[in-house]
């Protein structure tokens, strides 16, 4: 099912609206964040009031971000799909939960690496709560918009596509979480802003898992009436996060390898959308 095919369901005006207050949320999180984040001094030591809240909003401003965007998504889902997403939901959330307990337990895929407290509990001590609901944001709209554009028959393509736009993300979403604030900690550091390449490798391997699961459970169907648009805007905006992040505190590096990837991803995948479907000639009578 192709972006044509589908954006008449939903007006521009309601599809904007739906994302405004992720929109407002991330806008207001990195002006916080430019303002107090990158300078904690400028917050009045006299006012313990005023620190302890720039204490609270600082570990909670991730996980609150996630909740936001989440919720924008299940709305939409909601609204298309009634209770169908769930099932989806629940599987990407458990494969991606493994992954991350193979990874902070033994290194496998992404790395050795370990999450501190900013991210909240801690399931098994180990993998925050946000996590696996974070991988289901973002997975599906990566296999939704590589859907949207590649068409259902090239499969092979299609889910390594998605599985790409997926892992882009972490091109900035590491260099943010990691190197300019505590969220998680590299064993072993790499020579991306800290990051070891071959996280980008466990991150290709569990997306790909993600993409066939969303594949099996037939994600096409109960998530092909979301936009591609929309989708795209979702996508943006969870990524504004870390890039701005990153843009505010002048690491421009991952803010430029990021923006070139995602741009020569564009562009490959443009060049290899499926071609719309000419509308049947009307035959008189």
């Amino acid at each position: 099912m192709t972006a044509a095919a589908t954006t008449h369901t939903f007006g521009p005006r309601a599809l904007r609206l739906s994302l405004a207050p992720l929109a407002l949320f991330t806008l207001i999180a990195l002006a916080g964040y430019g303002i107090f984040g990158l300078a904690p001094e400028r917050i009045p030591s006299s006012s313990p009031l005023l620190v302890r809240f720039y204490q609270v909003s600082f570990q909670l401003l991730a996980q609150a971000h996630i909740v936001v965007a989440l919720a924008t998504l299940v709305v939409m889902l909601v609204r298309v799909a009634r209770t169908r997403w769930v099932p989806a939901f629940l599987v990407v959330g458990l494969l991606a939960f493994t992954s991350e307990w193979m990874g902070t337990g033994y290194g496998i895929p992404f790395g050795a690496y370990s999450y501190t407290g900013l991210l909240g509990y801690r399931i098994g001590g180990r993998v925050p709560w946000s996590i696996p609901a974070s991988w289901f944001l973002m997975a599906l709209p990566c296999y939704l918009i590589a859907t949207h554009v590649l068409g259902r028959s090239r499969r092979t393509l299609r889910l390594l596509a998605a599985a790409t736009l997926l892992t882009l993300w972490d091109l900035a979403l590491d260099p943010a979480m990691s190197h300019l604030t505590p969220y998680w900690t590299w064993a072993d550091s790499g020579s991306y802003y800290g990051m070891p390449w071959v996280n980008v490798f466990g991150w290709m391997l569990t997306g790909l898992v993600l993409m066939v699961a969303l594949e099996v459970l037939r994600a096409h169907e109960w998530g092909g009436p979301l936009p591609l648009p929309w989708l795209a805007g979702l996508y943006g905006l969870v990524l504004l996060m870390p890039l701005g992040m990153l843009a505010l505190a002048g690491v421009w590096g991952a803010v430029l390898v990021t923006c070139v990837a995602l741009g020569a991803f564009v562009l490959v995948l443009l060049t290899l959308r499926a071609p719309v479907a000419a509308p049947r000639p009307q035959v008189a009578s």
